[in-house]
Parts: C-alpha cells; structure tokens; sequence
C-alpha cells in the first residue's frame, strides 16, 4: 500500500515524532473514510480522490459538519499536502491539489508567557531546594519518607530551572542524559526535532544546580551514574515521562503570585523567548537556541514583546493615562 510506504518515509527517512507520524497516518485514514465510507481503498482509489475538488469537500466537512477549528483543518491539510509531495516525487501524481485549496483563517494568538518577576519569585521562594545544605540533609534521611519527599522536591526545582532557563521541550527534556552536558564548556546538548542536533548555553548557577542534583541521585541509586544514564530520574531512578513532568510543572506553579493561565512545560518555553526578546536578543540566536527551522516561528514572539511594550505605553505614558486628553 503507497499510504505504508509514505508512513514508513516521514518515520524513518525524515524522522518526524512518533506524535506527528500518527497524525499524519490518521488524516489519511480519515480522508479515505470521508470520501469513500470507508478506509479500505485500493492505491489508485485513494490517488484518484486526492484533487482539488475531494479535497475542498473534505475541507468543508470537517468545518462544517465535525465542527472542527480552523486551525484542526489546516492540520489536516498540511498532512494531506505532504502526502500529495510525496506522491508527486513517486511521479503518481502530476502536482500537489492541496495548493489550490483555499484554507480556513486562524486567527492569530500571542503565545501566553509568564513575567519575569512572577519567575523571580518562584526561584526566590525555591533557592532552598538547589542548595547544598539541602542536599546534606537529604543525604541524611535518604531512604526515608523524608527523604523522597526532599528529594521530589529538589528534582521539582530543577524540572522549572531547565524548561525556564533553556527553552527547552517536554520530550527534549525528558530525553537528555547525563553525557549530553558539558561542565566543562557550560552547555547542554540536546537532540531535538527532525533529529537535528543542538547546543544551549547553561548558566553558572543553573550548571552548578545539576551537578547538586546529580549527587542527590548517586546518594539515591548508590552507584557512579554513566554518561549514558538519564539526566533526570523519579524517585524510583526511572526516566522521567510526560504527565510527571506537566504535574510537576502545575504543582510547582500553582501558588507563584503573578501566575495565571496555563501551567505548562511550553508556556515556560514561551516565557524564555520573550524574555529573551525583550532584552533585544538576537532573533537568529533565539531562533537557534529554540531549535526553530523557521524564523518566522521565532518572530511570534517580537508580537509578544510589542503587545508587552504597548500595555506599558497605556498604562504608564502621562499622555495615554487620560486618552491623550489635556496634555502636550
């Protein structure tokens, strides 16, 4: 089957995430069952379908009778598109359909972050947790309910101090091991999407807050941990996986005064970048650091730092106070 086939390319030959590769295999699927009835369709069934015309009506469906959201259907589109590539380079098809169709208007959102002084006091009220008198006394009580309670909360800090002081994703974050950060040069490797490879700077601080952290681990497990250990483990020294670190994340900043909205591994991301941004970062630099393969990903957040700029015009210009009303 040609739909296989294209699976087995976005898995193994362009690497994308187990996540999108089920994506895509679903938007066939379901393309297929929309036009047809069912999924069960031969390879020229399913090529004959893919114009412009089907797919304009599939468009249409999930708009109007699955009342997806536009941003649901451009997905679709997208994955219906690189299908169609695919098909064009495997010469079965003469061109992409999915160009002429014309696509639903997202509308556009300013990534929500958090402020930098909500952050500030979140690592304020936790400066205890990374300290090495901490470390002593869970070394003390290691084994104990005491000590499992010291120790989740010295990995807790350090789950926020990476995600906020890297910009890096919940599966980048899960995945480092040990070896992937350089003391030395004070830099973490990480091996993000399309399998690209990496380099983010640590600071003095967040550098020395792993290598406390690591101790606590070898005081846990007993034993010399190998570069290919994983950096960050639960209290039982398994890896860590995506719900544990989204509770985490939640936990940790359910009570930070300045705090609304959203708790989450991404908006820390988010928060990094715009940051970043407004201390006139270079876009390129973040762009990199972020792991971005466009830059027009990255300039979402030159909105984030203009609508900050504009709040503080309005709220704080003796002219915008009073509507520009009586004033020079």
């Amino acid at each position: 089957m040609i739909t296989d086939s294209y699976i087995d390319y976005v898995q193994n030959i362009k690497r994308y995430s187990p996540r999108t590769v089920r994506i895509y295999s679903d938007v066939i699927r379901k393309f297929a069952t929309v036009v047809f009835g069912t999924d069960d369709v031969s390879d020229s069934q399913l090529i004959e379908a893919l114009n412009t015309s089907e797919i304009r009506s599939y468009e249409v469906r999930l708009l109007d009778d699955e009342k997806m959201v536009p941003k649901t259907v451009r997905l679709h589109l997208s994955a219906l598109s690189g299908f169609c590539r695919y098909l064009v380079k495997q010469g079965l098809l003469q061109s992409n359909p999915v160009r002429l169709v014309p696509k639903p208007k997202v509308e556009k959102r300013l990534p929500h972050f958090y402020r930098k002084d909500a952050m500030d006091a979140y690592f304020s009220q936790t400066e205890i947790h990374a300290s090495e008198d901490f470390l002593e006394a869970f070394m003390q009580t290691a084994g104990t309910e005491t000590g499992k309670d010291m120790y989740e909360k010295r990995l807790a800090r350090l789950i926020i101090s990476l995600l906020y002081g890297t910009g890096l994703r919940r599966s980048e974050l899960m995945s480092l091991n040990v070896g992937d950060v350089d003391f030395g040069r004070k830099v973490v490797k990480v091996l993000g999407k399309g399998n690209k490879m990496r380099e983010i700077p640590l600071i003095v601080s967040l550098s020395e807050e792993i290598l406390l952290y690591l101790r606590a681990v070898e005081t846990l497990t007993d034993e010399r941990r190998s570069l290919k250990s994983p950096l960050l483990v639960t209290y039982t020294g398994k890896r860590l996986y995506p719900a544990y670190v989204d509770r985490t994340v939640k936990r940790e900043l359910g009570d930070v005064k300045g705090i609304t909205g959203r708790r989450s591994p991404h908006v820390l991301r988010h928060s990094l970048a715009t940051e970043l941004m407004n201390e006139e970062a270079d876009l390129n630099s973040i762009k990199e650091m972020l792991g971005h393969s466009s830059l027009a990903t990255t300039q979402v957040y030159t909105h984030s730092s203009f609508a900050r700029l504009k709040n503080i015009y309005e709220t704080a210009h003796p002219r915008a106070k009073n509507g520009g009303k009586h004033g020079d």
